[in-house]
């Protein structure tokens, strides 16, 4: 059997979906925009504008009345002026007052924090203390309350606890408070700029109090430098004269040390034990040299005269002997060569110049002998010299040996002599530096003013315009509020069925449902509890007529009870819900296939409960049943609503796809089918696209207006 054949056969098929979560942003205004009149927590703005239309003298007046006051109460008001003075907090130091050990470090910028604290002392009570009675504030009325005499009004405040008494308060408190409620000082952001504001009456007192707080806190400063000088000098020039005391005792041990341990200082700051040394030790290289030395030109001498060589030393030819016996040598060969020239070898002549030759020769070799001899007794004296050197370097090694540990405790003694001295000259440095900056008047501060204040002309408080509208606009908000969120909780309000004043006209024009006959209902419970899977539900009926119309709008009011519903009609032919739909004459599906009305103008509502309603329209065409844009249309409605219910009719001309897809279909089948057509109708119905298939045994009844249910009224 198809699914032509079955929509013959039967009536009402319903599908449900579960609670409404929230509304897509693709669904048009109207979708969500409800109608006048309608119940149970949907707006209306149309209703809300109507409500404030009603009682818009109880936001007029009031809004005009405090205009009119505001108007008043700001220009009574007795104005303020603001003067403002900026301070660069920038450390800054003269170079030539800085302490020496800081002459060649670069100063640290400050940090917030720092900033900061300096703004605290701008607030400090010393400070405000001194700018009070530099200016006299205290004899002003405006900063001392009780010389403006008694107030009524704040006699009053006070009695019920608002407000300080002043009669109450030393003078200081009161005039602290004025001065305090008067002041702001605070920096600004990202960078070591303070900013100080006074507010006054009077402007020229306004800018004359913000340059005495800020010549004050430069004068603060300088003090607490000259304190802080003047503490340091006499904490130092007490310390100064314990260290005197200590450095004495430590030079008088040290000396008492060495000369107890014999261990005397020398020239050039060493010890007499090690000078010695250095001195032996030279006297031992030299005496080795000169022993070397004469070693080895006696050995030389002697090896000339050993092979019978000319004695070629300069020693031996430094020797005025040999110089003269040079000399005769010299000349005896000059005449021996005269001679042999006119004489033979064995004449007698030639044989006594010989003679002389050889004779001054050995005299020479004799002398070079004496001086080889002399060399070697003086390389002897050399050695002998070495010798002793050597015994008394060993010697003084010996005691140098012995007297380490003695050096040793006496270097001791020297460096904490030394390290007491280098603290004293310190501290000495420090006091002076600390007395000289003590002395000096005009001692730097760490900040500098770099805009005074000058007096203003323009009040800054009150600010009369912003008063005004702010006063204005609350006022005219309040009862706007309260008269819309009396109008919402009436129309959130459940209604009983005697509510409205043509609600029993309508209601007795119409027919009512059974509430007795549970089946709707327990089905309405049982599509709530299946959530998204019955959010399209198509009510199929055996044949067309005013029970089936009913069954689908009985369930789409229970459903209504707690989630969003719209009721299609897709039969056509449904004067019913004309008549319960708040605007009859509303276009419908027809009118929106043809483009003759927009999606939101199709959609009304139930006079007696939250259910949205879809009619026919104006134009009643089937032809548009076979269109694909109301395909895309149920899609909308099913994407804006909980629950979407079809009246089918009997479901002819109508495509699967439009009905069926995803849908849980509710049958009102004929009274005499039988069990077993309706097992196989079941199935055929799930085997052509629907998800769940619900056939009930009977269409909703009409009943007596005098018995109406509580769902016709919801």
């Amino acid at each position: 059997m198809s699914l032509a054949e079955w929509r013959d056969k039967i009536g009402h098929a319903g599908r449900a979906f579960a609670q409404y979560m929230a509304k897509p942003a693709s669904v048009p205004a109207a979708v969500a925009t409800p109608r006048a009149g309608q119940p149970l927590g949907d707006l209306d703005l149309r209703l809300i504008w109507r409500a404030l239309m009603r009682r818009r003298k109880w936001i007029v007046v009031p809004t005009a009345i405090v205009f009119v006051l505001a108007m008043v109460a700001v220009n009574i008001m007795t104005p303020r002026y603001k003067s403002e003075a900026r301070i660069l907090i920038d450390g800054r130091e003269n170079v030539f007052l800085r302490p020496s050990g800081e002459r060649s470090e670069e100063r640290g910028a400050l940090d917030a924090e720092a900033v900061a604290s300096q703004v605290q002392l701008l607030l400090s009570r010393e400070l405000a203390l001194e700018v009070i009675r530099k200016n006299r504030l205290d004899q002003l009325p405006e900063f001392d309350p009780v010389l403006r005499g008694i107030s009524p009004l704040r006699t009053l405040l006070n009695l019920v606890g608002i407000g300080r008494d002043p009669f109450r308060m030393t003078p200081e408190e009161r005039v602290l408070d004025a001065y305090y409620e008067r002041l702001a000082a605070y920096a600004v952001d990202k960078s070591r700029v303070a900013v100080v504001e006074f507010q006054s009456r009077d402007p020229v007192l306004a800018a004359k109090v913000a340059n005495s707080i800020a010549d004050g806190y430069l004068v603060l400063q300088q003090a607490a430098r000259q304190d802080q000088a003047k503490s340091a000098g006499q904490w130092l020039s007490g310390e100064i004269e314990g260290l005197r005391k200590k450095v004495a005792e430590a030079e008088d041990r040290v000396e008492a040390f060495r000369s107890k341990s014999n261990l005397f200082i020398g020239s050039n700051n060493t010890s007499l034990s090690n000078q010695q040394l250095g001195e032996l030790n030279t006297q031992l290289n030299n005496a080795r040299a000169l022993k070397s030395d004469a070693e080895s030109r006696a050995k030389s001498i002697r090896e000339m005269l050993q092979t019978g060589r000319p004695i070629e030393a300069s020693e031996v030819l430094n020797s005025e002997l040999v110089r003269r016996l040079a000399e005769q040598r010299v000349t005896l060969r000059a005449q021996l060569a005269e001679q042999s020239a006119t004489l033979l070898g064995q004449h007698p002549r030639i044989k006594e110049l010989k003679a002389q030759i050889a004779d001054l020769d050995r005299q020479m070799r004799e002398e070079a002998s004496k001086i080889s001899r002399s060399l070697e007794n003086d390389a002897r004296i050399a050695n002998a010299r070495v010798d002793g050197l050597n015994a008394s370097l060993d010697q003084l090694k010996r005691q140098a040996t012995s007297s380490n540990s003695q050096d040793v405790q006496l270097r001791a003694l020297e460096r904490e002599a030394k390290a007491q001295r280098d603290l004293l000259e310190s501290y000495l440095a420090k006091y002076r530096e600390a007395t000289t900056r003590e002395t000096i008047d005009a001692v730097p501060a760490d900040s500098r003013i770099i805009s005074r204040a000058i007096v203003s002309n323009t009040p800054a408080f009150p600010k009369k315009l912003p008063i005004v509208l702010i006063a204005t606009l609350a006022t005219f908000l309040l009862p706007s509020g309260y008269i819309v969120t009396a109008e919402l909780l009436r129309m959130t309000a459940p209604r009983g069925p005697d509510e409205g004043s043509n609600l029993p006209s309508l209601r007795d024009t119409l027919p009512q449902t059974d509430v007795g006959v549970g089946e709707i209902d327990r089905l309405a419970d049982t599509l709530r509890g299946e959530g998204v899977n019955a959010r399209k539900i198509a009510v199929i009926g055996a044949r067309q007529d005013e029970g089936l119309t009913l069954t689908a709008l009985t369930l789409a009011r229970l459903l209504a009870r707690g989630a969003k519903v719209v009721l299609v009609d897709l039969s056509m032919r449904s004067p019913m819900l004309s008549a319960v739909s708040i605007d009859p004459a509303a276009p419908g599906l027809c009118d929106l296939m043809h483009g003759a009305a927009s999606f939101g103008q199709i959609i009304t509502r139930d006079k007696f409960s939250g259910v949205h309603i879809v009619g026919a329209g104006r134009q009643s065409d089937r032809a548009v049943l076979t269109s694909p844009r109301l395909v895309l249309a149920i899609n909308a409605l099913t994407q804006a609503y909980d629950h979407v219910v079809l009246d089918c009719g009997t479901a002819d001309g109508l495509s699967a796809d439009l009905i069926a897809s995803g849908a849980h279909a509710v049958i009102v089948p004929a009274p005499d089918l039988a069990p077993a057509a309706r097992a196989a109708m079941r199935e055929q119905l799930q085997a052509s696209g629907f998800a769940a298939v619900t056939i009930l045994s009977a269409p909703a009844q009409p009943v007596e207006p005098s018995e109406g249910s509580q769902v016709a009224a919801a």
